[in-house]
């Protein structure tokens, strides 16, 4: 079998029982099952949620996202080895020690498969909940602009490259194209101020104003718990992304968690601790990658500016990249999945067969 094999690059062709379409984002798809199905799984497993919850298979993916680009490689690898059931591991292992700590929930109720997460719906909060300790990427090139405005927060003159901040700082931006939000630019991922989301807390699609105020405390408590962890393992957290949405437990009661993944190589920047002490940024998550490409391309301009989304796109399309770049790419992962986790990422052959056999024999969603 071929290294292109054992890459799950295509997840949205599974035969999973569903009568919905099925949802394929940059890594994900969602599989949503029919009310029986789900009725039928709540019962059988005990899940703690309503009787009639809607319930979904979501199904990672080895494919890499970086620019709002799908990249690929060469001799057919259309993603990265080990990359998802990385990714996954490390999301699982947070949100264990989330519950642990006494955190709020997440959305998974169940883990079938390396690659899966049964979940129940939830009603999303529109926002990117990003927290940053270390003034680094986006933020950096800001203020290396003159800006001290970022997200309504005042930043101090005198601040360099990669310095850790005064103090943790919340620094959301928009999840999807918002419409008629004042002072809110009608696009994806536009940064945003608290006074936004509190004077327009509905249309984020907060239940309450209050939920503003714990979803901040979630926010720092989530990266609390990720950054003491990871310091353990002389590991630097330096920012991340977390999602938030409303769900209902089984007595038919709302609750705030986590949903998608959290703290992983994906939606975080993590750093050798011993390497940041002697000057040097090396790269555990999938920032490397990101400079990577930014070093490789002559006009690294393209991959940063939104207005040229378009030469971005035919980029990824029509270069595959070295093979030995996306084996690096899945050595970090894999690297950092174990030292976080403690345990061997399972790498399979055949990661599809595996997944169908699990759902069919052991969960009955597959005819």
């Amino acid at each position: 079998m071929s290294l292109a094999d054992t890459v799950l690059a295509t997840n949205d062709d599974l035969p999973i029982r569903t009568d919905k379409p099925v949802h394929s984002g940059k890594v994900r798809s969602v599989y949503w099952l029919t009310k029986e199905d789900s009725r039928r799984l709540i019962a059988e497993k005990g899940y703690d949620v309503r009787a009639d919850a809607p319930l979904a298979i979501m199904v990672i993916s080895d494919r890499i996202s970086a620019f709002d680009c799908i990249w690929q490689g060469e001799d057919g690898l259309k993603g990265v080895p080990g990359k998802g059931a990385a990714l996954n591991a490390v999301s699982n292992h947070w949100f264990k020690l989330f519950k642990q700590q006494g955190l709020a929930d997440s959305h998974i109720l169940d883990i079938p498969h390396p690659f899966v997460w049964i979940v129940q719906k939830a009603k999303p909060v529109k926002i990117e909940a990003i927290c940053r300790q270390y003034i680094t990427g986006s933020m950096w090139r800001a203020y290396q602009k003159g800006e001290r405005n970022f997200c309504g927060i005042q930043l101090p003159e005198g601040l360099q490259k990669d310095q850790k901040l005064p103090e943790l700082l919340m620094t959301p931006s928009t999840k999807g194209i918002l419409t008629g939000i004042p002072g809110v630019p009608e696009q994806d991922d536009v940064n945003i101020t608290r006074e936004n989301i509190t004077d327009n807390f509905a249309a984020f699609n907060f239940s309450s104003t209050s939920d503003v105020a714990l979803y901040e405390k979630l926010l720092k408590e989530g990266f609390a718990v990720i950054s003491e962890a990871l310091a353990k393992l002389d590991q630097i957290f330096v920012d991340t992304k977390f999602e938030f949405g409303y769900v209902e437990d089984a007595s038919g009661q709302e609750k705030l968690i986590y949903m998608d993944e959290v703290g992983t190589p994906d939606s975080s920047r993590i750093w050798d601790g011993a390497a940041y002490r002697n000057g040097k940024i090396v790269e555990n998550s999938k920032e490397g990658f990101r400079q990577l490409l930014l070093n490789h391309f002559p006009d690294p301009d393209i991959l940063l500016n939104k207005d040229r989304m378009a030469e971005r796109t035919a980029l990824a399309q029509n270069n595959a990249l070295p093979v030995e770049v996306l084996m690096q790419v899945s050595k970090t992962y894999i690297d950092i999945a174990e030292k976080i986790s403690g345990e061997k990422v399972h790498l399979s052959d055949n990661p599809k067969a595996e997944i169908i056999e699990i759902l069919r024999t052991q969960y009955g969603l597959v005819d």
